[in-house]
C-alpha cells in the first residue's frame, strides 16, 4: 500500500482545526497517548491485540512531531464518482457538492458524536456519494483526537460504519480508494479484517493491468516443438529485426525447424532461417543443415524466391549446399524466375551465391550463373546505412583523411566489382606511398583467380571499413552476417582491410584527435603520404 502522507520520514501536514495539544504543564506525549487508549480499548475489545497501525502510534510517544505526522490529517480533497447516470456532466444545480449532496457534506463535518456521524449516513442513502466517506473517517479521526477524554467507540459503530463503505467501495475512485485506506489504518481498523481488505481488493482492481510476460519465460514453460509456426516466425522476425543475437532463442527455433520439418513449407523456412543469417550464428543442432537441405530438395521448385532467401542466409553462415545450388543455377530454375515479378532480386541474390562459390567454394564443379544474367550485388548503400546516415561518422572521418591526405589520394563511397560498396578506399605503391586514385584504375580484377599474377597490378589497394554501431549484434560484439559477408569476400578479393570500430571513432573528441587516430591507423599499415611519402 502507498505510504499515507504524515508518516515518519515525511513533512508533517498542519494541525486540523480543533487538534490542539495538551494544556499547561502537561507533554503533547502524554496527551496524545491518553488519546489513543480509549480508541484500542473501544476496538481492541473482540481482538487479541491492538493491530500494527495501533502498535506504531504507541510507539511513536517519544517524538511528539512523528505523532502529530501519523494522527493530524490533511484535508480530503473533493473526488468524483466517475461514470454515473449522468455521464461526465453533473444534474442541473452544480457540481457533486450542490443542494442536498453539500448539505450532506457540512452535517458531517459538524457531527459532534461517532453515533450522530454514522445516523447521517444511513438515514440518506440517496444523498451519499463516494467522497462521503472519507469526510465521515476524518471527522471521526477528529473526534477522537480532538477532544481530552474521548468516550470510547462502540464496536457496532465502527462495524456500521465499514459496512457501509464495504458496500459502497465498488464505485470509489482510486483517489478515494487510497484515502479511506489511510484513514482506516489510522483508526485502527485491522489490516486483515474486512474493510481493509475489500477497500486493498478495490485498489488492486483499478491498478494498470501488468505486462504479459517475457518471450523468454514463455519458451522455458512450453517446449519448441508445442509452439505454432506463426508463433516463431514471429520470434524469428523480433530476433531479426533488433539484431539480438539469444543463443537459447535461436536454438529453440533450429530445434523446432527440425522437429516440425515435415509440416513446414519453404515460405515459413526463409523466415525461421533468417535470424541465423543475419546475427550470424551457426546453430549447435546437429540436424539444421541436413534439414534444411533436405527442406530445399523438396521445396525448391515451389517457391524459387523462398529457396533463394534461404540460400542466402547460408551463404552468410558459410554453409552452401551443392545440391541447391546445382538446382539455383540450372537453367530450368533461371528460365523459371525469368518475367516474374521478382526475377531481378532473384537474379542479385543468384549473383551473390555466384560471387560465393568463387571465392569460397574452389572444390564446386556444378553450373555457375552465366555472365550474361549477373547483375551487381549492392548497387547502393544498404537501407539501414542510408536510414541511419545522421548517425554515421563517415563525414568526419572524410574530412579527416580530406586534410590529411589530400583528396586526390582517397575515393569514398566506391562500388568495386562484383558490387560491394566501400567506405573509402586508397592506391598504395609497393614501398608504401599513398597515390593519387585518380590516377591509378581503383578497381582489382574479378574474378581474381581467372587472372594470372603476371598481370596483377603491383599497387594495393587499402579499404577502410567504418564499423558502425548498428553494424553490429546488439551486444556489440559480432558483426552481422552482411557486414561479415562483404569484409570476408573483399579480403578474399586481395583488398587489404583496416577496420574503423565504432568504440574508437566515439572516443575522439574533436577533429584534431580524429586526425591523429587516423594517423596512427594508417602509419601501423607502413603508409606514408606527402613531401615525404611521394
Amino acid at each position: 500500500m502507498r505510504r499515507p502522507r504524515g508518516e515518519p520520514g515525511s513533512r508533517a501536514p498542519r494541525p486540523t482545526e480543533g487538534a490542539t495539544c495538551a494544556g499547561p504543564g502537561e507533554s503533547c506525549e502524554k496527551a496524545w497517548a491518553g488519546r489513543l487508549k480509549p480508541l484500542v480499548q473501544g476496538h481492541a475489545a473482540g481482538s487479541p491485540a491492538p493491530n500494527s497501525m495501533l502498535r506504531v502510534l504507541l510507539s511513536a510517544q517519544a517524538s511528539s512531531a512523528r505523532l502529530s505526522g501519523l494522527l493530524l490529517l490533511p484535508p480530503v480533497q473533493p473526488c468524483c464518482l466517475g461514470p454515473s447516470k449522468w455521464g461526465d456532466h453533473w444534474p442541473p444545480g452544480g457540481g457533486p457538492h450542490a443542494g442536498p449532496v453539500q448539505g450532506l457534506q457540512r452535517l458531517l463535518e459538524q457531527a459532534r458524536s461517532p453515533g450522530e456521524l454514522l445516523r447521517w449516513l444511513g438515514q440518506n442513502p440517496t444523498k451519499v456519494r463516494a467522497h462521503h466517506y472519507p469526510v465521515a473517517l476524518r471527522r471521526l479521526s477528529q473526534l477522537l483526537g480532538s477532544l481530552p477524554q474521548p468516550p470510547p467507540v462502540e464496536q457496532a459503530t465502527l462495524q456500521d460504519l465499514s459496512q457501509l463503505i464495504i458496500r459502497n467501495c465498488p464505485s470509489f475512485d482510486i483517489h478515494t480508494i487510497h484515502v479511506c485506506l489511510h484513514l482506516a489504518a489510522l483508526l485502527g481498523f485491522p489490516s486483515d479484517g474486512p474493510l481493509m481488505c475489500a477497500l486493498e481488493q478495490e485498489r488492486r482492481f483499478r491498478l494498470p493491468p501488468k505486462p504479459p510476460p517475457p518471450l523468454p519465460s514463455i519458451l522455458r514453460e512450453a517446449r519448441p516443438e508445442e509452439l505454432t509456426p506463426h508463433v516463431m516466425v514471429l520470434l524469428a522476425q523480433h530476433l531479426a529485426r533488433h539484431r539480438l543475437r539469444e543463443p537459447q532463442l535461436l536454438e529453440a527455433i533450429a530445434h523446432f525447424l527440425v522437429v516440425q520439418e515435415a509440416q513446414l513449407n519453404s515460405k515459413v523456412v526463409q523466415k525461421l532461417v533468417l535470424p541465423f543469417g543475419r546475427l550470424n550464428y551457426v546453430p549447435l543442432e546437429q540436424q539444421f543443415m541436413p534439414c534444411l537441405e533436405r527442406i530445399l530438395a523438396r521445396e525448391a521448385g515451389v517457391a524459387p524466391l523462398a529457396t533463394v532467401n534461404i540460400l542466402m542466409s547460408l551463404c552468410q553462415l558459410q554453409c552452401l549446399p551443392f545440391q541447391a545450388l546445382h538446382f539455383v543455377f540450372s537453367p530450368g530454375f533461371i528460365n523459371h524466375i525469368s518475367g516474374t515479378p521478382h526475377a531481378l532480386i532473384v537474379r542479385r541474390y543468384l549473383s551473390l551465391l555466384d560471387t560465393a562459390v568463387e571465392l569460397e567454394l574452389p572444390g564446386y564443379r556444378g553450373a555457375r550463373l552465366p555472365r550474361r544474367q549477373q547483375v551487381p550485388i549492392f548497387p547502393q548503400p544498404l537501407t539501414t546505412d542510408r536510414a541511419r546516415c545522421k548517425y554515421s561518422h563517415k563525414d568526419i572521418v572524410a574530412e579527416g583523411l580530406r586534410q590529411l591526405l589530400g583528396e586526390e589520394k582517397y575515393r569514398q563511397d566506391l562500388t568495386v566489382p562484383p558490387g560491394y560498396s566501400t567506405d573509402f578506399l586508397l592506391c598504395v605503391s609497393s614501398c608504401g606511398s599513398v597515390l593519387p586514385v585518380r590516377a591509378q584504375d581503383p578497381f582489382l580484377p574479378y574474378p581474381p583467380r581467372s587472372c594470372p599474377h603476371a598481370t596483377r597490378d603491383p599497387a594495393q589497394r587499402v579499404v577502410l571499413m567504418l564499423r558502425e554501431r548498428w553494424h553490429f549484434c546488439r551486444d556489440g560484439r559480432v558483426l552481422l552476417g552482411s557486414r561479415a559477408l562483404r569484409e570476408r569476400h573483399l579480403g578474399l578479393m586481395g583488398y587489404q582491410l583496416l577496420p574503423l570500430p565504432f568504440e574508437e571513432l566515439e572516443s575522439q573528441r574533436g577533429l584534431p584527435q580524429l586526425k591523429s587516430y587516423l594517423r596512427q591507423k594508417l602509419q601501423a599499415l607502413g603508409l606514408r603520404w606527402g613531401p615525404e611519402g611521394g
